[in-house]
C-alpha cells in the first residue's frame, strides 16, 4: 500500500508537539479527525508509532524512524511539485540561493549575458536551510558554506577565506590586531561548538561540561544581537562580518584556525545545461 503523504504530514505536526491537542490546532482540524487519521497511518504501515496515555504521547521507535525518513520524504514530495510547475510553465527561470557576504552578482549577470530572455532570481539563505533550498527546489543551485550534509548534492569548491571572532565593542579583546584560539578559551560561543571544532577543543565551557543551551538563532543578525548585548562571542567568515559592520561589535583576526570554505550545490540528480553552464562560470569567477 502507498503512503499517504496528507498523513505523514499529520504524523509530522504530532510528533513535533508530542501533543494530538496542540497538533490538531497548528493543523486547523478537529483533534478526533488527526487521531483517526494516525491510526489509519499506523494501520497502513503495520507499526506502532505513538505510545500515549493521559498525560504523555511519546514516539515508539517506529516512530522515531519515521521522523527521521518523513521529513526527507516531504521536501523531496514538494521538489516534485515545483519541478513540474515550472517546467510547465517553460523554463525561463533559474534561481541562486547564497550565504550572508557573499556577492552572486557577477555570475548572474554573465549568466544573463549568455541568455537574455532568462529570468534570474536569487534568495538568500541561512546555516539551517543553505541546502534545504536545493532539495525542496526553491533554487537551482545554492552557494554554500562548509560544512553541510552532502548527500544527494553535487559540491563544486569555489573559494576559502579567512574567519574572524566577532566580539562586542567594550570586550578585552576587541583592541587587538588578531587573536589565537587558546584566547577564547573562556568565552562563550553562540554557535554549535561542532562547527567551529578548534573552539570546542580548547572551551573551558565544554570541558567543565557547563556549557549553557542557546535558543535557536535562524539568523546572523540575531547572533549579533546577542554578541552586542554581550551574551558571547561568534565566529563568521570575514566576508560576513564585514557586511554586518555596526558600531557596537568589532571583528578581530584568529590566526589558528581553519578558514570558511565556499562551494556551490546542486541537486546530484539533475541534468540541467543551466546548472553545468553556471557552475563553469562560477568556478571561472572564484580564480
Amino acid at each position: 500500500m502507498d503512503v499517504d503523504l496528507r498523513k505523514v504530514r499529520y504524523f509530522i505536526a504530532v510528533a513535533e508537539q508530542l501533543n494530538f491537542g496542540r497538533a490538531a490546532e497548528a493543523l486547523h482540524i478537529a483533534q478526533p479527525v488527526l487521531s483517526r487519521q494516525i491510526r489509519a497511518l499506523e494501520n497502513e504501515l503495520k507499526a506502532q508509532l505513538f505510545v500515549r496515555d493521559k498525560r504523555t504521547t511519546e514516539l515508539t521507535a517506529a516512530g522515531r524512524q519515521l521522523l527521521a525518513d518523513a521529513r526527507p520524504l516531504l521536501a523531496n514530495a514538494d521538489a516534485l511539485r515545483r519541478r513540474v510547475g515550472r517546467a510547465a510553465r517553460g523554463a525561463g527561470t533559474f534561481t541562486v540561493g547564497f550565504m550572508p557576504g557573499l556577492i552572486v552578482t557577477a555570475a548572474v549577470r554573465a549568466l544573463v549575458a549568455r541568455h537574455p530572455g532568462l529570468n534570474v532570481e536569487v534568495i538568500r539563505t541561512g546555516f539551517d536551510d543553505q541546502t534545504d533550498v536545493i532539495h525542496d527546489g526553491r533554487a537551482d543551485v545554492s552557494y554554500v558554506r562548509l560544512p553541510i550534509d552532502r548527500r544527494g548534492l553535487q559540491v563544486r569548491p569555489l573559494t576559502a577565506e579567512p574567519r574572524v571572532v566577532v566580539l562586542p565593542a567594550d570586550h578585552r579583546l576587541a583592541g587587538k590586531d588578531s587573536v589565537d584560539i587558546a584566547d577564547l578559551a573562556g568565552e562563550h560561543l553562540l554557535q554549535d561548538p561542532d562547527l567551529v571544532p578548534e573552539w570546542r577543543d580548547v572551551s573551558q565551557e565544554v570541558r567543565s561540561g557547563r556549557r549553557r543551551a542557546e535558543p535557536a538563532m535562524h539568523s546572523v543578525e540575531e547572533k549579533l544581537e546577542r554578541v552586542a548585548g554581550g551574551r558571547g562571542v561568534a565566529v563568521f567568515p570575514l566576508s560576513t562580518a564585514t557586511f554586518y559592520t555596526r558600531p557596537d561589535i568589532v571583528h578581530v583576526a584568529v590566526c589558528d584556525i581553519g578558514p570558511s570554505h565556499v562551494c556551490l550545490a546542486w541537486d546530484s540528480t539533475r541534468r540541467s545545461p543551466l546548472i553545468a553552464e553556471f557552475a563553469a562560470i562560477a568556478g571561472e569567477l572564484a580564480h
